[in-house]
């Protein structure tokens, strides 16, 4: 598969490019990457390095992404590429979300095609189509666009497991074609989406377009200390949108640059969960 050239991007002086996908809105010279690690500036051209790389694949209860209220009891292949545009201390997938460049030293190609046959040939076993997920599956851009628009043709569904950190341009072009979408709502202050190299304001954005468009679940990991504070400003938030929004609240575990910290106790989770169905409808606990 040869190399595919990015969209949403333009260029500038002396050969570097800017992206316009996510907001970094990275600018960059020849032979460097973004933020993201794959999307990278190929002699005045941005080319999307990870397209159809493939980390990892396999058929999920829907319920695991987690959607609780989306096609319930049935299954999603779960496909998964390399790299993130936020850099999580506390990331549970940081094996594959912090592999940018090198990414094509661990992983598969895959063509679109293959993605959409190998749905549609699971379907007798309970899949309803395909979810983007286990790294940020939006700086994968291209080849979620054309994976999706193959997987809604065979008439499945599409689902997003993402950080919702993206422009609004792509983000309502890639839209029409989401059927579902998990949003991971990090936390609800400026100064904790800086510690994590975004902004909070563009995942609040996401979160408002989606929900007019296709099914939408948040999702937040509850970091004792750090942002379990948030979750009643989070959960209110969330009831001006639409009070019937599922709220995830899911355990943190020691990963990545938090391997010293402790799990989240179930006593904590239960209390958030209290709070949180004060403004929300539907406020479950994962991960216990």
């Amino acid at each position: 598969m040869s190399e595919h050239e990015a969209v949403f991007w333009e260029p500038c002086e002396n050969g570097s490019v800017r992206c316009g996908l996510c907001p970094h809105r990275c600018s960059m010279e020849k032979g460097t990457a973004g933020v993201c690690g794959v999307r990278f500036n190929r002699e005045g051209t941005l080319i999307a390095l990870s397209y159809g790389l493939v980390s990892s694949i396999a058929l999920d209860p829907v319920e695991k992404k987690p959607l609780y209220m989306f096609h319930p009891g049935k299954y999603i292949l779960s496909v998964g590429g390399f790299g993130c545009n936020l850099k999580c201390g506390f990331c549970q997938n940081h094996e594959i979300s912090t592999e940018g460049a090198r990414c094509e030293v661990f992983g598969r190609r895959a063509a679109p095609e293959e993605i959409a046959e190998y749905a549609a040939a699971t379907v007798a076993q309970g899949n309803i189509g395909v979810a983007y997920t286990y790294n940020e599956p939006l700086i994968g851009y291209e080849f979620l666009c054309d994976c999706s628009a193959l997987v809604r043709s065979a008439g499945l569904k599409n689902v997003l497991v993402t950080n919702g950190y993206i422009n609004p341009e792509p983000l309502l072009t890639l839209l029409p074609l989401i059927d579902a979408m998990n949003i991971d709502l990090k936390g609800f202050s400026d100064s904790f989406y800086r510690s994590v190299g975004g902004k909070l304001q563009p995942i609040l954005e996401t979160i408002e377009r989606a929900h007019e468009f296709c099914h939408v679940e948040v999702t937040t990991l509850v970091i004792p200390g750090e942002n379990d504070n948030d979750i009643e400003g989070i959960a209110e938030w969330i009831s001006k949108v639409d009070t019937g929004i599922p709220l995830h609240l899911t355990r943190f575990f020691p990963r990545y640059l938090y391997g010293d910290r402790e799990p989240t106790p179930r006593v904590t989770l239960e209390r958030l969960r209290d709070t949180a169905g004060k403004y929300l409808n539907n406020v479950f606990i994962g991960n216990i």
